[in-house]
């Protein structure tokens, strides 16, 4: 089955808790939303905001799921006529180029939304990890 990229639902609030709880030390360096009091409860209302943001046209936050189990989180943030593309995975499953697919698949859909001119992939310089999967994918590097 592999690597596979679906839409945040309702039923991750299950498995989500546990899959951010294990990548926090991973995650803590890079993104602003891990914090030092973060804990289980704070993912809570992750897949109900996920379907608001759908229902409204401006956040697609995906799954990015290996055999069917939650791996990471792979979204497309949309303001007017740019998306903006953020990612994680879990610690265990990095190296092996899941998140270079997943985020390919969400340039292609962020264009097929319509009216979409700019996709960006905003990143910390010192990420070499994140760094790679831009420029793997063609992006153009601007300061």
């Amino acid at each position: 089955m592999g690597m596979r990229l679906r839409r945040v639902n309702d039923a991750d609030a299950a498995e989500l808790p546990r899959v951010v709880t294990e990548s926090l030390a991973h995650l803590r360096p890079w993104v602003s939303w891990v914090s030092d009091d973060y804990d289980a409860s704070s993912v809570a209302g992750f897949p109900a905001a996920s379907k608001v943001g759908w229902e409204n046209g401006t956040l697609f936050n995906h799954a990015i799921t290996v055999d069917g189990a939650v791996v990471g989180v792979a979204g497309a943030d949309r303001a007017g006529d740019v998306v903006e593309i953020g990612s994680w995975l879990h610690p265990a499953h990095t190296g092996r180029g899941h998140t270079t697919r997943a985020v390919a698949e969400l340039v292609e859909f962020a264009f097929g939304l319509g009216g979409v001119r700019r996709v960006q992939i905003w990143h910390d310089e010192a990420n070499i990890a994140s760094g790679g999967v831009a420029r793997r994918l063609g992006f153009t590097e601007t300061n």
